[in-house]
């Protein structure tokens, strides 16, 4: 939502995709509702690539479940949310690019791709796969004008957000002003804040300390 108001500010035409129908209403807007994790997505993106010329497209669905040994189900959701689906949206997205000379990919990742948690073994896993994916794809596609950037965020101010320590969270509006920033440069990787990383570099040498004295 803060993504798409900060770009209709500055005169791009946006198309969003969400589980949820949007408040938001503006002329260059379009809204679409579907669930990465249904069948019926990819057919609601490619009628949207088939209307319109997609210059930059950010996926940026997510989710994040706690680990429940006697609900390991939620584990296979948070997969199919943050992995699969921006793997069926690239390839929707991206051969479409490619035909039009250019574009670009933004996927949302996490700076906790770095991390093996016991306590949300899923999240990181699948973000740590999304990131080796994006940045396994990126050098592919830059040949064909087409850029792929892994875009790592700390925590942000959202229900996504559910841990008890958020050291250096940032709001929605300024993680949106990054992604913007990130449409930008075009870089493959960005992380943001930086400051997070010693934080998230001594929370895995302490998983790692457990994992060997155990």
């Amino acid at each position: 939502m803060a993504l798409s108001e900060l770009l209709l500010e500055e005169g791009w035409r946006v198309v969003g995709i969400s589980r949820r129908s949007s408040t938001l209403q503006a002329t260059d807007y379009e809204h679409h509702v579907a669930d990465v994790r249904s069948g019926e997505f990819p057919a609601v993106l490619e009628q949207v690539v088939e209307r319109h010329a997609v210059d930059v497209c950010v996926y940026c669905a997510g989710t994040g479940e706690f680990l429940d040994k006697g609900a390991l189900q939620k584990q296979r959701t948070v997969f199919d949310v943050n992995l699969l689906g921006a793997v069926s949206t690239t390839q929707i997205v991206l051969p479409a690019m490619v035909r039009a000379g250019g574009g670009q990919f933004i996927g949302l990742s996490s700076q906790a791709d770095g991390l093996a948690s016991p306590d949300a073994p899923s999240y990181s896993a699948s973000k740590a796969a999304l990131s080796s994916y994006l940045e396994g794809l990126a050098p592919s596609f830059r040949r064909d004008g087409v850029f792929i950037s892994n875009l790592r965020f700390g925590f942000v101010d959202t229900k996504m957000a559910k841990a008890a320590a958020r050291p250096f969270m940032v709001s929605a509006r300024v993680a949106a002003e990054q992604v913007r920033r990130c449409m930008h440069r075009r870089p493959v990787r960005m992380t943001y804040p930086k400051r997070l990383l010693p934080v998230l570099w001594l929370v895995a040498l302490s998983t790692a300390v457990r994992r060997w004295a155990s």
